[in-house]
């Protein structure tokens, strides 16, 4: 697959598949471009798909800027331009989408649609508690451990009951081995550091919102502490949002066809 060397010096590691309007899908934290392995073939079905990895996951290289997820947003705005693309939809999942609500705000010429699916704009206590053991696990015990912890969290009660559950489990124990534990570490302590809320009423693109009504990791009520989708919705100025039954927070693995579904109607409407 190609890489390409950004204005900032990080070379970034990418794959394009399908034709059409480019969609570019920004992924969570610890997972690495895999994160949309189930929607990808769906979505190229329709668009041009770019997936890639983020500096220091998969094989991309470090991140040699600091800034927390502002600096990691121009990552991805001089990323975008080196692909030579003037206008991208965005398709961002958790800490993917705190990335890309913030590249939106900074860059709004370059941004079509958007559609984001479980995140918080601001973590609330609870939240930060949760991530306080992931780090903990990836600084002590490496990224297999991050891999159950978030495997615990991330998916929906009834997911584990499913057939399919236990591939989905050993294809992310090989996604998170790839990505470093000082990535992920850094990664979370930026998301600690943010709260989105500002940004979200100068977000002018049409955004769809996806929520898993079992998501536990970043729910729709969060904590007074935090700031999520039941206040998101209120906040960004042209949204509509979709709640999926039976669904955790790994809304992107455990509901693909009905993501796409949703995603796709939304991005291609004129």
């Amino acid at each position: 697959m190609p890489t390409v060397t950004i204005a900032g010096g990080e070379s970034i590691w990418y794959k394009t598949t399908g034709s059409g309007k480019p969609v570019l899908q920004i992924h969570g934290s610890a997972f690495g471009h895999r994160n949309f392995a189930r929607m990808t073939p769906l979505m190229a079905e329709r668009f041009q798909v770019i997936d890639f990895d983020l500096p220091g996951y998969g094989e991309s290289s470090p991140m040699t800027r600091e800034g927390g997820i502002p600096a990691i947003a121009e990552v991805v705005f001089e990323f975008i331009q080196a692909l030579g693309h003037d206008k991208v939809s965005l398709h961002g999942t958790s800490f993917g989408a705190m990335i890309g609500v913030t590249l939106a705000a900074a860059h709004p010429d370059v941004i079509d649609r958007i559609v984001f699916s479980c995140f918080l704009a601001k973590y609330d206590l609870a939240a930060r508690m949760m991530r306080k053991t992931w780090k903990r696990a990836a600084a002590d015990s490496g990224m297999t451990a991050v891999t159950d912890l978030t495997s615990v969290a991330g998916f929906a009660r009834g997911y584990y009951e499913r057939p399919e559950a236990q591939a989905q489990f050993e294809e992310m124990y090989e996604a998170f081995a790839a990505t470093a534990p000082e990535a992920f570490i850094k990664g979370t302590e930026a998301i600690e550091k943010t709260d989105l809320s500002p940004l979200l009423p100068g977000i002018a693109a049409p955004t769809l919102l996806l929520a898993g009504k079992e998501d536990n990791m970043t729910p729709f009520n969060p904590a007074p502490s935090g700031v999520g989708f039941s206040r998101i919705v209120e906040l960004l100025p042209d949204c509509e949002l979709h709640i999926l039954d039976d669904c955790g927070h790994y809304l992107v693995l455990e509901q693909p066809e009905e993501a796409t579904r949703l995603a796709t109607e939304f991005l291609l409407r004129a």
